[in-house]
């Protein structure tokens, strides 16, 4: 499904798609998040549902609003609590600045928590695709 702005010029149509990238990438950039968390149970929920889901990112687009689902895997010895305040402002700054939705709400389930050591191990094996451990 499409967003559809009307405008006195025209109609502005914005892809689910694109609502969930905004929201993954503001996510990302969030101090804190080590990842985002996606299952094979992605795959089967958009099928069923016909719902945008992208890795760790669920989107449903109004016709003025958007509410985004978010599931994350944050680092190791940062205040989780502290970190999802911090990422839902984030998320909702991002998609309402950048695509003109009112964002009604930015849900967080936490998933895991990733060492820093697994981390940086993980960026020297990425290309070969070791994920790193979750607790």
């Amino acid at each position: 499904m499409t967003e559809s702005l009307q405008l006195d010029m025209g109609i502005i149509k914005i892809a689910d798609d694109v609502v969930a990238k905004v929201a993954g990438m503001a996510a990302l950039e969030t101090p804190g998040i080590a990842a985002m968390s996606g299952g094979l149970s992605e795959g089967f929920a958009k099928r069923l549902s016909g719902k945008n889901v992208q890795k760790g990112v669920t989107v449903e687009v109004g016709q003025l609003e958007a509410a985004i689902d978010l599931r994350i895997i944050v680092l190791y010895e940062t205040p989780i609590h502290e970190v999802c305040r911090m990422l839902q402002q984030n998320v909702r700054e991002a998609v309402e600045t950048l695509t003109g939705l009112k964002v009604v709400e930015v849900n967080v389930k936490v998933e895991g928590v990733a060492f820093k050591d697994e981390l940086i191990e993980t960026d020297k094996n990425r290309s070969s695709n070791h994920p790193f451990k979750v607790m």
